[in-house]
């Protein structure tokens, strides 16, 4: 194992390795590796030899490479080409990173991975989480891989798709009549009653090195570069924490245009966080020039994802977006779900609410001239649409098999 030690995100305190550990200061942690030893125990051509799978980056994961991780078959999620979408948005290389193809549909796979394994390696074995969704379904199955005790707590109107999964996964779901946030209460007080630990985003320090393994996939899919620009939508925000850090990672390891010519620049990616205009705390930080953001009153919107009205990461996520040279943007409620059916039928990719979104907010700068026409975009599709059915309210035309049906009505429709 390659880690040092743990990190305050917040003040730099340090604390040892392999034992249970939650934040500090009600801040999150880091996890620390010793690079300069990695450097000289794996290269980036070694990984093209490994199995497909986040773990065949284990010299910058967390668990010990003697100990067999909790795996349900996670993958490397596909950069797909979307040239009809890129048409019409004036760009010639825009790509999605679909994260629906891994095993619960969605990127929490991975930061659920990293943390079941770890949290079975340091002998937990009770488990609770406050969920917007697909982090709860997540927790869900990789406890019952790992066969350990789950509880997930989740705002009465999360999609029915999470709820039946975590069920499913004999996990014990609770139905709450608020928000994340109120969810993520009821788990905080019931740690010293029922003895459970606190999975919830950033509250434990490993669900950020599973999802630091996207910034990874990204680089090596690429030949060991990264693209202009990266829009990811963002509620808690550990995935474009865990990419930031996969990139200074790599920057120190030297990895970054290893498979250029030496005259080839890295240059790290924009990063673009997008929110939902009805839950946009990042947004109004970020526009206020402010490291940490305030709880954002009434939240609400379509992308359970994004619906998390004040998240403990948020001077993690303001600080990799400004020293990215990226921005924090909302796009529009009412657009999501245009946005949803565009995509889908321009490329056969079923995005979710999230990563609708973030099109919404790409169209826009575009349009404004912030992204460039020629940049490398990379979009990331967090989770499959099909996890989503109260999202899309449908009237399809019905057709009566006793009467005579009138193709040409058919042909005309939208």
């Amino acid at each position: 194992m390659f880690v040092t030690h743990l990190e305050s995100a917040i003040d730099g305190t340090r604390f040892d390795a392999g034992r249970v550990l939650t934040m500090h200061n009600g801040r999150p942690l880091w996890v620390r590796y010793d690079l300069a030893a990695v450097k000289k125990a794996v290269r980036p051509a070694d990984f093209a030899l490994r199995v497909n799978s986040l773990w065949r980056y284990r010299e910058l994961l967390p668990l010990p490479k003697d100990i067999e991780p909790v795996t349900l078959g996670e993958g490397m999620s596909p950069i797909l080409p979307c040239p009809r979408l890129g048409k019409e948005l004036g760009l010639s290389r825009l790509f999605i990173k679909d994260e629906g193809q891994l095993p619960t549909g969605s990127f929490k796979s991975r930061g659920m991975a990293a943390a079941v394994s770890m949290a079975k390696h340091l002998g937990l074995t009770r488990l609770a989480v406050p969920t917007a969704g697909n982090a709860g379904g997540a927790l869900a199955a990789y406890g019952a891989r790992a066969g350990m005790e789950v509880f997930v707590f989740m705002p009465e109107d999360t999609p029915v798709i999470n709820q039946l999964e975590a069920f499913l996964c004999g996990a014990r779901v609770f139905l709450v009549n608020g928000l994340i946030n109120d969810c993520g209460k009821i788990v905080r007080e019931g740690i010293d009653k029922l003895g459970w630990f606190d999975m919830s985003t950033l509250k434990e320090p490993y669900r950020l090195e599973g999802k630091k393994t996207m910034g990874l996939e990204i680089a090596e899919q690429l030949g060991w570069r990264l693209p202009d620009v990266i829009f990811y939508p963002t509620g808690g925000g550990t995935g474009l924490i865990g990419m930031w850090k996969a990139f200074a990672e790599m920057t120190e390891l030297g990895w970054l245009g290893s498979g250029e010519p030496s005259s080839v620049r890295s240059r790290l990616p924009k990063l673009v966080s997008c929110q939902s205009d009805g839950c946009a705390p990042i947004v109004r930080a970020f526009e206020k020039g402010e490291r940490f953001a305030e709880l954002f009153a009434n939240a609400h919107t379509v992308a359970s994802g994004l619906r998390v009205p004040a998240a403990v990461g948020d001077f993690m996520m303001l600080d990799a977006i400004r020293a990215s040279g990226g921005w924090a943007i909302a796009g529009q409620e009412k657009s999501i779900v245009p946005w949803m059916r565009r995509a889908a039928s321009l490329e056969g990719i079923a995005i979710c609410p999230e990563t609708a979104v973030c099109f919404d907010v790409l169209e826009r700068l575009v349009r404004e001239g912030r992204v460039g026409r020629d940049e490398e975009i990379i979009v990331f599709n967090t989770g499959a649409a099909q996890k989503y059915p109260e999202a899309v309210k449908l009237d399809l035309p019905r057709l009566d098999k006793n009467r005579a049906i009138d193709y040409d009505a058919i042909a005309r429709r939208p």
